[in-house]
């Protein structure tokens, strides 16, 4: 196989042009093509206003020894054709009961989805809602304030990535062919093709709320479960051989009625998310081994959508392309790095809170991007060593604490600020002239009075580099709102080689254990957890494996 990197076309392109320039780099006629496919586009935007597509294509000859031998270009590679990924059981040992899943963000759905098309028929708990009731109960909960604390933005069907952006790039880098895996699966189940191929692939919420029920449904058609509002609450225990604990059954609670039953099972794979806040409290208190980590606490900052389009493509195509994203860094006086985080163009800013009396922010775009404003969560990094304690749970209460003074803050309503204002530490009254563009209640305030003054002076000094970069991201009207606390666990459950934590047979899997940090990753994951089961443990059917 032939791959060509590093073309570059006119924005306005067509795909036959796209076939030309792969027949001119490696100057053959289409007949001599078996077949081409786009692996990578992104925009080069470097040299305004000329704006190019930069293309990465792998093409099939039907007589491919003769260009071997005749190409000399280091942006034309020979490479062999990789095998697609598969994973195959080879598990000797039966299960005495059916696995379960807790949890149906991106790291239970998918280890849910591969564990039941290869026959283990698995059994899902949600605590939340149904994909299209917890829409219900978001939008009442944007509208009326009145929040369900087991179905809204961070608990219910998909998990807390379904009201977002939908962002499908990380820094995971995986030879093993999941980081492909994970898009192709998405796509199967309803996202756009060019997921498969854009540099920064997103689907938003709209589009993922489709996906994630016909990954459902698919589950289901494979023998598997899906109980929603069955809140995992406590952990039976029974011990081993050699004296460790290992898991016997899990107490579930109906989180609409209250009643309260027993799950039995040996194998529990927990994919809580970032939030569950009362689970790490129940493992905690049963011994689990966990440890504190660093993560990030911010701001949301919101700036015209065309403001953002202008400065990434210039004026003369800025109506030509996508709603134009980016991604700053910087490095404060006090050593800390401060960075833009699940940036969401043409999206709003969303009240994502989970419990009463707390409030946190999250980003969220619809597939289309048309939104008038461009909004990114601005984080600086917090360590174990801003929340000194001996408990593990120490980072989860400085979450709290923040949120706390974030509810307060806006009494009870998303606190905004301008940036100016928050330079000044005093209230703001109004807007400027960006509207904010808020899912929820917001209230003008004081946001740096949220913050430490350390975290609330990074902040500060990173916007200020940000707009060497972006002129004019440090406007005076740049609307801030917070906090944002949700941008990964505070903490990791340990887990060994084969994935299992200290409570043998629980696996702790994505971003609520501390795996993973974004929903490709946690995905990622929850195929990995896949692997170090199926490896041990035989399916319960035998039907031929697709």
């Amino acid at each position: 196989m032939i791959r060509l990197q590093q073309m570059k076309l006119n924005i306005s392109h067509t795909d036959g042009q796209l076939k030309e320039k792969v027949c001119k780099l490696l100057n053959i006629s289409e007949e001599d093509i078996r077949s081409y496919k786009v692996i990578r586009r992104s925009i080069d935007a470097r040299k305004k206003p000329e704006l190019f597509y930069v293309y990465t294509v792998d093409v099939q000859l039907k007589r491919e020894s003769s260009v071997r031998k005749r190409i000399k270009n280091k942006n034309i590679l020979f490479i062999e054709k990789k095998a697609p990924y598969r994973a195959v059981p080879s598990g000797k040992q039966t299960l005495p009961s059916r696995p379960v899943i807790i949890g149906t963000g991106p790291a239970g759905l998918f280890c849910g989805y591969q564990l039941a098309r290869l026959g283990y028929r698995p059994i899902l708990l949600e605590r939340g809602a149904d994909v299209d009731n917890r829409i219900k109960d978001v939008d009442n909960f944007w509208k009326e304030g009145r929040l369900d604390k087991n179905s809204n933005v961070q608990f219910g069907e998909g998990g807390a990535g379904t009201f977002s952006d939908g962002k499908l790039n990380t820094l995971v880098h995986d030879n093993n062919g999941r980081n492909q895996e994970v898009l192709k699966i998405f796509h199967r189940f309803g996202a756009p093709e060019q997921i498969l191929y854009d540099s920064a692939p997103h689907i938003g919420t709209d589009i993922l709320c489709s996906v994630v029920k016909n990954m459902r449904e698919e589950i289901i058609r494979h023998g598997g479960e899906v109980q929603f509002y069955s809140c995992v609450e406590g952990f039976e225990t029974l011990p081993d051989k050699d004296g460790t604990e290992k898991l016997s059954a899990l107490l579930v609670r109906d989180t609409r009625t209250g009643e309260c039953r027993r799950q039995k099972t040996s194998l529990a794979v927990l994919a809580v998310g970032h939030s569950a806040r009362d689970t790490f409290q129940t493992l905690y208190g049963l011994g689990v081994k966990m440890q504190a980590k660093s993560f990030a606490v911010g701001v949301r900052v919101e700036h015209p959508q065309d403001f953002i389009n202008e400065s990434r493509y210039g004026k003369e195509h800025m109506d030509e392309l996508p709603a134009a994203a980016y991604k700053l860094t910087a490095k404060v006086r006090d050593g800390r790095g401060v960075y833009t985080f699940c940036m969401c163009p043409g999206g709003f800013v969303v009240n994502a809170s989970s419990e009463e009396g707390l409030l946190a922010v999250n980003g969220m775009s619809y597939s289309r991007r048309d939104g008038k404003n461009a909004n990114s969560a601005v984080i600086v990094t917090v360590t174990p060593e801003d929340f000194p304690s001996d408990t593990p749970l120490a980072g989860m209460e400085f979450q709290r604490k923040l949120e706390r003074a974030a509810f307060l803050e806006g009494g009870g309503r998303i606190p905004v600020q301008l940036f100016e204002d928050f330079c000044k530490n005093r209230r703001s009254v109004k807007e400027g002239a960006i509207v904010p563009q808020i899912k929820g209640g917001y209230a003008w305030g004081n946001v740096r009075r949220i913050f430490p003054e350390n975290l609330a002076l990074c902040i500060e000094q990173g916007i200020l580099q940000f707009d060497t970069k972006i002129k004019g991201y440090a406007r005076r009207d740049a609307v801030l709102s917070g906090i944002e606390s949700r941008t990964s666990s505070p903490l990791r459950i340990l887990r060994d080689e084969s994935f299992q934590s200290s409570l043998r047979g629980l696996y702790p899997c994505g971003e609520g254990a501390g795996y993973a940090g974004g929903i490709t990753s946690a995905a990622i994951d929850g195929l990995k957890v896949t692997e170090s089961i199926i490896k041990v443990w035989c399916p319960f059917d035998t039907e031929e494996m697709p």
